[in-house]
């Protein structure tokens, strides 16, 4: 027989990862964006996913749902898609003036969500959280294991 004396640290983790979820896409949300839309804007914007493929796995999406949210940003005004001429299967994504600017936009909303999320954790703590995180993905075998620097880096 199983018993449990606590909350499994799985659910605690996964309603406080829906909750801050939740508040982070709302906060993008009220300054013209989502946090899809936040993503793709951070991952097109560091130039280290010019391709659609690419752009997929670095945002953690399928492609037909890519191409969903890609298809609207671009009736938007915010990107522009365009066939790769070393090779004419992959399209590149690069941002507009538009997208340029919604990006600015929604990294200071970033920045602010993630300056009220800190509000009375000391540093230490916020190193020690990061590496708990770790070992928690590493304990089931996460893959994409993110290094402290690879997150400051994201704002």
């Amino acid at each position: 027989m199983f018993e449990l004396s606590a909350k499994p640290i799985g659910l605690d983790l996964a309603h406080t990862a829906k909750v801050v979820r939740r508040a982070l896409d709302d906060a993008m949300i009220a300054n013209g964006g989502s946090l899809p839309v936040w993503s793709v804007l951070i991952s097109v914007k560091s130039r280290q996913f010019g391709h659609q493929r690419q752009l997929a796995e670095s945002v953690g999406i399928q492609g037909a749902t890519l191409t969903h949210h890609l298809n609207a940003m671009e009736a938007d005004g915010l990107l522009t898609r365009r066939r790769d001429p070393a090779n004419r299967r992959k399209h590149l994504v690069e941002l507009t003036p538009s997208g340029e600017a919604l990006f600015l936009r929604l990294r200071e909303t970033a920045i602010a969500f993630d300056r009220q999320l800190r509000t009375g954790i000391s540093q230490d703590e916020l190193d020690h959280a990061r590496s708990v995180f770790t070992r928690l993905r590493a304990n089931v075998g996460g893959e994409g294991v993110q290094t402290k620097d690879e997150a400051e880096a994201e704002l």
